[in-house]
């Protein structure tokens, strides 16, 4: 089962960092944003990803063709040009890199990959947020229920310290908590070729038309996830990542050293 990734909008509200390269390559412990969601789903045994490129997308194709490089010993023979990696760090990974248009919608972006995604089930998911989701228990879920769209429910993280009052007095202070009520879209989707048929064109935005009209012929179905969920829209979600990695506190690193 092949995993899509969008992976190529402009990050405006991260511009500090966009400026010079697209959101997924906004680095966590040294390491893209992108590749810590590959990471986490391949520690499931899902190792064939196609990623939806626009914004920069040569800095993706850039990195994932010297990744193995990158993260190896090397030996190099100037004069005959040979180059030999020791202690290599290899994924068992397939990677397809689609060029998806710089001003595509999210909707046209996913119908655009369609060609590599082989006519079956498939997931998907953003390339700017991470999760400590059970990918198997997800994909379990969303073959039980025979629809054509599961989508992963989360509560949304607050933006500041949560306060509870007795008149002036606080009784009870929070910090960063989640937020006892409300869902939001979470991505991590499980999704049936079925779905490209509600996506018109490249001015599609999936999470208009398409997901409102799953809904409405009863085709999409919610995976509540009460436990860690946190995107990297602005400067300082990335610091809350960064603290977590650091900290040896990241609840979505499941994969070992």
């Amino acid at each position: 089962m092949k995993v899509a990734i969008l992976a190529g909008g402009y990050g405006t509200r991260l511009a500090e960092e966009t400026d010079i390269r697209p959101k997924p390559m906004v680095e966590i412990g040294g390491f893209p944003i992108l590749w810590h969601i590959m990471m986490g789903y391949s520690c499931y045994g899902f190792n064939n990803f196609v990623i939806a490129l626009g914004y920069k997308g040569e800095v993706i194709k850039k990195y994932m063709m010297d990744y193995c490089a990158l993260n190896s010993d090397l030996t190099i023979d100037f004069k005959s040009g040979d180059v030999v990696s020791h202690r290599s760090f290899k994924q068992d990974w397939k990677v397809d890199l689609v060029d998806t248009g710089k001003h595509t919608q999210t909707g046209g972006r996913i119908k655009r990959l369609a060609p590599y995604l082989k006519n079956g089930t498939f997931m998907l998911t953003w390339g700017d947020g991470v999760s400590d989701v059970n990918i198997t228990r997800l994909l379990e879920f969303h073959k039980s229920h025979g629809k054509l769209a599961t989508v992963t429910a989360v509560r949304p993280p607050a933006r500041y310290g949560y306060m509870k009052f007795k008149d002036e007095q606080v009784t009870e202070f929070t910090e960063k908590p989640q937020l006892g009520e409300g869902w939001i879209n979470g991505a991590f989707f499980v999704l049936e070729p079925g779905i490209f048929d509600y996506i018109k064109s490249d001015d599609t935005v999936w999470e208009r038309e398409p997901l409102e009209n799953l809904a409405r012929n009863g085709e999409l179905v919610a995976y509540k996830h009460t436990s860690f969920w946190q995107c990297m829209d602005t400067l300082r979600e990335k610091y809350i990542l960064e603290s977590l990695w650091q900290s040896n506190r990241a609840p979505w690193k499941i994969w070992e050293n």
